[in-house]
């Protein structure tokens, strides 16, 4: 059956997902559409409206944390989720921090126009970075990555909102200080890795992709939920 990925272009959630195809060399066929015009046959599979959106044969998966972990099930090697049912709910646990933690401040950041309300979503998401530099990469347990010794889900689940701090920097300069080295040497082995090499967009994509949260004019759904919110 044929793996077909709904995405938008520079979707940081479907990037998770290609991700992980390509850390497994699993053939897939990519759908983008456009997110500011969504056609009716998305809609109708989506019911969050959101991306990606995961087509294997008859059956439809959305949300990506559920994507991915679907996909590792079904593609076990190189397995990116540990055998220990201990280990595979602190794996669970990190990719919660990061959808619920991590990056909802930085799309607050982002559409926040006001200086005090962008000074209190830059300590909200430096307080997330903390965390995930002092308990998630812990110098003492020599954890290379998010779930030890090896690559998982969680640190998918992290990187390609850690790639578009670009437009942080750009937008809000904000970035990624000195006092968090051991995320930067995380950041550097991630780089190393052929499937964020084969993925990687060029900066000046992500600015332009998040200007429409930079002037808080976004009307997808991620802006529309963190609004309710």
């Amino acid at each position: 059956m044929t793996i077909e990925i709904i995405s938008g272009s520079t979707c940081p959630f479907a990037h998770r997902t290609r991700l992980l195809l390509m850390e497994k060399d699993v053939p897939y066929e990519l759908t983008e559409i456009d997110l500011n015009d969504k056609p009716g046959w998305f809609l109708e599979l989506s019911p969050y409206e959101k991306v990606p959106v995961l087509r294997h044969g008859d059956l439809v998966v959305f949300e990506s944390a559920i994507v991915n972990e679907y996909l590792d099930e079904v593609f076990p090697a190189p397995p990116l989720m540990p055998q220990s049912p201990a280990s595979r709910a602190h794996v669970r646990m990190w990719v919660d921090f990061a959808n619920n933690r991590f990056i909802p401040p930085i799309y607050r950041l982002l559409m926040a126009q006001g200086p005090e309300e962008q000074a209190r979503q830059a300590a909200r998401l430096n307080e997330a970075l903390t965390h995930m530099e002092r308990r998630g990469l812990k110098a003492d347990d020599g954890a290379a990555w998010f779930a030890g010794e090896t690559l998982s889900l969680a640190d998918l689940s992290f990187y390609p909102h850690l790639e578009r701090f670009s437009a942080l920097a750009h937008y809000r300069g904000f970035a990624l200080g000195p006092e968090f080295p051991r995320l930067h040497a995380w950041l550097r082995r991630m780089a190393q890795r052929p499937s964020v090499q084969a993925l990687r967009a060029p900066e000046r994509d992500y600015v332009e992709a998040w200007t429409k949260y930079a002037f808080n004019t976004s009307t997808g759904a991620t802006a529309r939920d963190l609004r309710d919110a």
